[in-house]
C-alpha cells in the first residue's frame, strides 16, 4: 500500500521530513516508505511513547494539553511493566480516539518499531542507561527522537547518539527544558545579553534540596510485580531497583544528575561558556542502601570573556529548605531564576543609579516591586560589615503552561520545519559531560580540569 499523497503532490511523512531538514538546516537521509492514514493532514505527527512511569506520564500530560488542534496523534506505547504502567497509559490514550490517539500497547520496543511503519516520533522517558539504545534506534528507524536527560549515563552512549542523528539526519532533543521555557529565555536574552543589567557576573549558585519524604523508596503493588526474568533481562536485579534505579550505579546518576544537570545546563547557557574545573564533595550519608551519594556540593570554575566565573551547585535529599532555584550574581545586580514563579526576581546593586535600570523598566523588562525601587530603611544599624537589602524587580514574562510542554513544542515545531531546537543532542552532551564529571570528582577527592575537546562530538 502507497502512502496517501496530499493536495500538494507529497505524503505527509515526505513533508515532516521536508520542513524538519528546512527548519533544522540538514539533508536528511531517505526514510523507509510507510503507510498513513487516509485522514491524515501533511502536519500531523504520529508519535510514540517509549517508557510510561512517571516521566513518561508527564510528557504525555504536557502533549495532551497542547490541546485538539496541536496535530500530535499517539500510535503507541511501550513499557515493560505490562500490568501497571503500560496498562495505565495505553488505557489513556484508547479514551482520546476522536483526537486520533491509539495507544496500541507494547511490552517490546523493537517490536513497535516493526509494527508501526507511520510513526514520525518517538518520546524516550525509560531509564538513563537504556536512553541510548532506545533513542539510537528510533532514529535508525527514521523516527525523530525526544529524548528525556540524562542524555545517558555514560559520554560513550552520548557521543553515539549524537553521531547516530549526525548520520540518519534526524532530529534529537534532550529534555533539559528550561532550554525552551520562555521565562529563562527571556532572562538570558533580554536581560543578560542585551541589557547586561547584571553587569559582570562573578559567582552562581545553584540548588535543588528535597525533603527525606520526598527521597523514600518508591514502592509497587505486590500483585503487579514484574517476574525475576524480566527484571533481569531489562538490567535490574529486583523490583526495589526497578523502581528506583536512579539510586543505583551503572543504571542511573544519582541526584546530582537527576537534579542538578537542568540548573548546571543553565549556567553554561547563561555564561556561553564550559567550566574548566569541578570539585566536589559528597557521600552515601543517610541513604545507606543507596549506591549514589544522597547529597553533593560541587564547585565549578567557568572563564569567561570578562573573568573568572566560581559556581557553586547543591543537592539535598533530607531537607527541602528553599527548594530549588539559580543565582546570578553580578557587580551591578543579581538575578534569581526558577522554574518556579514566585522565584524570579532582579536585584539592583545600591551603588548603581536607578536611572541606569529606568530603561529597562521602560521596555517592560523589569519592574519595581509594588512600584518603589529604593528598600524600606532598615530599623536596625549597619556597621561597616552590613549592606543594604538591594531593591527587587520583578520579571514581566509569564510561565502558565506546565514545565515540559515548551520543549516539546519546540520539538515539534522544528519536525515541522518551524523553528530548530533548543536542546539538540551537541549541547546534551556538553552538559553531560559537565554533569557526570561531578561523580567522578567526589570518587577523587580533588579538583577535575576540563579540556574543550571534552565538550565536543
Amino acid at each position: 500500500m502507497t502512502d496517501v499523497k496530499t493536495n500538494q503532490g507529497m505524503n505527509r511523512r515526505t513533508f515532516l521530513r521536508s520542513t524538519a531538514a528546512a527548519g533544522a538546516g540538514l539533508m536528511f537521509s531517505p526514510l523507509a516508505k510507510g503507510q498513513t492514514a487516509v485522514a491524515a493532514k501533511p502536519d500531523q505527527i504520529n508519535v510514540a511513547l517509549l517508557g510510561a512511569g512517571a516521566q513518561g506520564q508527564v510528557l504525555l500530560d504536557a502533549c495532551l494539553n497542547m490541546g485538539e488542534n496541536s496535530g500530535l496523534c499517539f500510535k503507541a506505547v511501550c513499557d515493560i511493566w505490562e500490568s501497571w504502567n503500560l496498562k495505565r497509559v495505553s488505557g489513556q490514550l484508547s479514551r482520546q480516539k476522536e483526537l486520533g490517539h491509539v495507544g496500541t500497547p507494547y511490552t517490546n520496543y523493537q517490536e513497535m518499531l516493526d509494527k508501526e511503519k507511520d510513526l514520525d516520533a518517538l518520546i524516550v522517558a525509560t531509564p538513563d542507561f537504556w536512553h541510548a539504545e532506545h533513542a539510537i534506534a528510533g532514529m535508525k528507524a527514521g523516527l525523530h527522537v525526544y529524548c528525556e536527560k540524562e542524555m545517558s549515563n555514560t559520554l560513550e552512549n552520548a557521543r553515539k547518539m549524537v553521531e547516530t542523528a549526525k548520520a540518519t539526519g534526524k532530529l534529537l532533543q534532550i529534555g533539559h527544558q528550561r532550554r525552551s521555557n520562555p521565562r529563562y529565555i527571556f532572562c538570558y536574552e533580554k536581560l543578560i545579553q542585551e541589557a547586561k543589567i547584571l553587569g559582570r557576573i562573578t559567582t552562581i549558585n545553584g540548588q535543588w534540596n528535597r525533603s527525606r519524604a520526598a527521597c523514600e523508596d518508591l514502592a509497587w503493588a505486590k500483585n503487579a510485580e514484574l517476574d525475576e526474568a524480566t527484571l533481569n533481562t531489562y538490567g535490574f536485579e529486583s523490583m526495589k531497583q526497578f523502581r528506583n534505579w536512579r539510586w543505583y550505579k551503572g543504571l542511573g546518576g544519582g541526584p546530582i544528575v537527576d537534579l542538578g544537570s537542568h540548573q548546571i545546563d543553565i549556567y553554561s547557557w547563561f555564561l556561553n561558556a564550559q567550566p574548566r574545573s569541578v570539585m566536589a564533595s559528597g557521600g552515601v550519608d543517610y541513604w545507606t542502601d543507596h549506591q549514589w551519594y544522597d547529597n553533593v556540593i560541587a564547585l565549578y570554575e567557568y572563564q569567561t570573556q570578562e573573568g573568572v566565573v566560581r559556581a557553586s551547585y547543591q543537592t539535598l535529599t533530607t531537607n527541602s529548605s528553599n527548594g530549588y532555584f539559580e543565582t546570578f550574581m553580578g557587580d551591578q545586580g543579581t538575578l534569581m531564576t526558577s522554574e518556579e514563579g514566585s522565584r524570579n526576581a532582579v536585584y539592583r546593586e545600591g551603588y548603581v543609579p536607578e536611572e541606569l535600570w529606568n530603561p529597562w523598566e521602560n521596555k517592560r523588562y523589569i519592574k519595581k516591586e509594588n512600584g518603589i525601587a529604593q528598600a524600606e530603611p532598615s530599623k536596625s544599624v549597619l556597621d561597616v560589615r552590613s549592606s543594604p537589602k538591594p531593591p527587587k524587580y520583578n520579571l514581566l514574562v509569564d510561565m502558565d503552561q506546565p514545565f515540559h510542554q515548551p520543549h516539546l513544542q519546540n520539538f515539534f515545531d522544528s519536525i515541522r520545519g518551524k523553528a530548530k531546537l533548543n536542546c539538540p543532542g551537541e549541547i546534551g552532551y556538553e552538559t553531560a559531560a559537565a554533569v557526570l564529571k561531578v561523580n567522578e570528582a567526589v570518587d577523587a577527592a580533588r579538583r577535575l580540569d576540563f579540556k574543550p575537546e571534552d565538550f565536543l562530538v
